[in-house]
């Protein structure tokens, strides 16, 4: 046997060569199911169509139509502030509930707890969006609630078919996935820490200010771009509840791709809006590190 045989055969039977046999599969999936179709669709944003024939001439002009047309300008931001606003909502409201659960629920019904938080999971997310719909509805639940109780003369316009509809929809179906994290973050918390805190004369609000949000923050992270990045390319909740002041860029760029038969521009329009994602996610993750470091 060769030196060049003899050292390939210690390097198989090596930990790294084991993990990278185990990795193997994964990334092979991963790159098959996830990185070829986004190629594919880097590809084609540069491309053009006309009808069914697909040109394949690079060409820039799907890109300067998505940044300088007002409609695709006019979506992007609304997208863009739509989801701002669904994770701020999502994430205000579900620290408290993680909160609660870590620290003022005993041991033993934190497993319940956690059981009924993900009820909603059962559920077909497409049969929440409709459900919403009733309840939001111009004769739904709310209305119907509020008029039998003497609280307003004629039924609310502006909780449906609207921006409005789409944030309360949204947060809604991504409260789980905010919860969790977070509560996992704050279970990893040492409960002597905030002891120490406390005897060292702070008080529970500093405590948690300077100790418990800090340690907590891997938690908000993870729930602020688990609801962020999907919310912002969601196209069924708009479709159902949005209405015309509610449609979102995802909405466009189906109609791209479905209707309007320009794949090209849809594919530009999809990167766009994965550009601005990735923008937003790293300015907030330097903005966190910069938080951070700021209460070491």
């Amino acid at each position: 046997m060769s030196s060049s045989d003899g050292a390939f055969s210690r390097w198989r039977h090596s930990e790294g060569a084991q993990g990278l046999i185990l990795v193997s599969p994964t990334f092979l999936y991963a790159l098959l199911l996830l990185a070829a179709p986004l190629a594919t669709i880097v590809a084609i944003s540069f491309w053009t169509q006309d009808y069914l024939v697909m040109i394949r001439e690079f060409t820039l002009a799907n890109y300067i139509r998505a940044w300088t047309e007002p409609l695709f300008q006019t979506l992007m931001l609304r997208s863009v502030v739509i989801a701002v606003i669904v994770t701020a909502a999502t994430v205000l409201l579900a620290f408290p509930i993680a909160y609660y659960v870590s620290f003022n629920v005993r041991p033993e019904r934190k497993a319940l707890w956690i059981f009924l938080i993900t009820i909603p999971f059962w559920t077909s997310y497409l049969l929440r969006v409709f459900l919403w719909k009733v309840i939001l509805g111009y004769n739904g639940v709310l209305n119907s609630g509020l008029l039998g109780l003497g609280l307003i003369d004629e039924p609310l316009t502006f909780i449906l078919y609207n921006a409005n509809a789409v944030v309360i929809t949204l947060a809604h179906a991504w409260a789980p996935f905010a919860i969790l994290p977070i509560f996992v973050a704050l279970e990893k918390i040492d409960r002597a820490l905030l002891e120490a805190g406390q005897d060292l004369g702070e008080s529970r609000f500093t405590t948690f200010l300077r100790v418990t949000l800090p340690l907590a923050m891997p938690g908000v992270v993870a729930a602020t771009l688990i609801v962020f990045i999907p919310t912002i390319g969601d196209y069924v909740t708009p479709k159902l509840v949005g209405g015309p002041d509610g449609a979102m860029i995802s909405n466009m760029i189906q109609l791209q791709f479905m209707k309007l038969n320009n794949g090209p521009l849809g594919a530009a329009l999809a990167i766009s809006g994965m550009i601005i994602v990735t923008a937003i996610s790293l300015i907030f993750l330097w903005l966190n590190r910069r938080y951070l470091k700021v209460r070491q």
